[in-house]
C-alpha cells in the first residue's frame, strides 16, 4: 500500500496494552503507517521492542507526538487520568485521539454498533474491556426490544491487570455501565470486575444479564440477532465465544415478573504478544484498530469503513 494511502499514527503508553497494539498495527495496518510509540520508561520493555521493530520509539511522553504534524491519530494507553490531562493537547495539535483508558473525555465507541457514528469527533473512548465484550451482547438484544437493566459480571486472569486497570477499577464500573446504557440500550446498566487469581491463569469470562421492557419477547429473533453480533465481533477477535446462551427465564424483577436473558461470555486473546489469556487486553487492542482503520479511510476519503 502507497504512503498517501495511509495515515500516521502513534501509540502513546508503552505498556502491555501499547505494545500488544504496536504488534497488531505492524500485522495489519490497512490504510494506517505506525509511525511512533512513545512512552516515560526508557528502558521499558515496550519501546525496547519498537526499536527493533524500526519504529521511532521515545520516552520523553506526549510531546515528539505533538510535535509531529504528520501524525494525525493518536492511540492513547496509558490511563484514565494521564488522558485527562492529555486530551486537550491533542486537541489543539489537532489530532484525532482514540481513547483505550475509561476516561470517557468523548463519545463511546464499540465497533459492532456505532464505529462510523462518531468519525467526525477529535476523540472517541473505547470504554473498558468489559464494554467491549459484553456491551455488544446488551447492543444485540435492544435492537429486538427496549431493555430496562443491563447488568455484566466480567472475570480476567489477575496476570493480566496492569498497574493501569488496577488505577483505574472505579472508573471501569462507572463507565462499562454507562456503555451498557448509551450503546447497549439499557434504560439502567451495572458493571462488576473481579480479577481471579487463579494459577494457571484463565481467560476472561463474561455473563451478561439483561432484563427487557416488554413481559414477552421473541426468544428466537434474539437470539439471531445475538449470534449476527458474535460473529461480527469474531472477524476481528477470533476468540470471542458465547459459550452459553441466550437463554430465557421468567423471574421476579424490581419492575415485576419479566423475562430474564443470560448470555456467557469466553474472550481468548490472540497470542500477538500478550498470553492467549489476556483476552481483556486483546478485546482492547482489536477494537482500537478497528476504530483506528475507521478514522484513516474517513481521513482518506473512503466511503466504505471495513474492520
Amino acid at each position: 500500500m502507497s504512503e498517501d494511502s495511509q495515515v500516521k499514527v502513534a501509540i502513546v503508553g508503552s505498556g502491555l496494552i501499547g505494545t500488544d497494539l504496536m504488534y497488531k498495527l505492524l500485522e495489519e495496518p490497512g490504510h494506517m503507517e505506525l509511525a511512533m510509540v512513545a512512552g516515560i520508561e526508557p528502558e521499558s520493555e515496550g519501546l525496547k521492542r519498537a526499536r527493533d521493530e524500526g519504529i521511532e520509539a521515545t520516552a520523553e511522553g506526549i510531546q515528539p507526538v505533538l510535535d509531529d504534524p504528520e501524525i494525525k491519530i493518536v492511540f492513547e494507553a496509558t490511563s484514565a487520568k494521564a488522558h485527562m490531562q492529555n486530551a486537550p493537547q491533542y486537541e489543539e495539535a489537532g489530532k484525532i485521539a482514540i481513547d483505550l483508558t475509561p476516561a470517557a473525555q468523548g463519545p463511546y465507541v464499540v465497533p459492532t454498533a456505532n464505529l462510523t457514528e462518531h468519525l467526525d469527533e477529535d476523540n472517541v473512548n473505547l470504554m473498558t474491556c468489559g464494554a467491549q465484550a459484553t456491551t455488544p451482547m446488551a447492543y444485540a438484544v435492544s435492537r429486538v426490544t427496549p431493555v430496562r437493566y443491563a447488568e455484566m459480571v466480567s472475570t480476567i486472569a489477575s496476570l493480566s491487570a496492569g498497574p493501569g486497570t488496577r488505577q483505574n477499577i472505579d472508573e471501569f464500573t462507572f463507565t462499562t455501565s454507562r456503555g451498557l446504557e448509551e450503546i447497549g440500550g439499557a434504560e439502567e446498566g451495572k458493571a462488576i470486575i473481579i480479577l481471579n487469581p487463579a494459577d494457571p491463569p484463565l481467560i476472561m469470562r463474561n455473563t451478561v444479564y439483561v432484563i427487557p421492557e416488554d413481559d414477552e419477547v421473541d426468544e428466537d429473533e434474539i437470539t439471531n440477532s445475538a449470534e449476527e453480533i458474535v460473529s461480527d465481533v469474531q472477524k476481528a477477535v477470533p476468540g470471542y465465544q458465547l459459550k452459553n446462551g441466550p437463554t430465557f427465564d421468567k423471574r421476579d424483577t424490581p419492575w415485576g415478573e419479566k423475562p430474564v436473558i443470560m448470555m456467557f461470555l469466553e474472550v481468548e486473546g490472540a497470542g500477538h504478544f500478550l498470553p492467549k489469556y489476556s483476552g481483556n487486553l486483546d478485546i482492547m487492542t482489536a477494537a482500537a484498530r478497528q476504530v483506528g482503520e475507521g478514522f484513516a479511510r474517513h481521513l482518506l476519503g473512503i466511503e466504505e469503513v471495513v474492520a
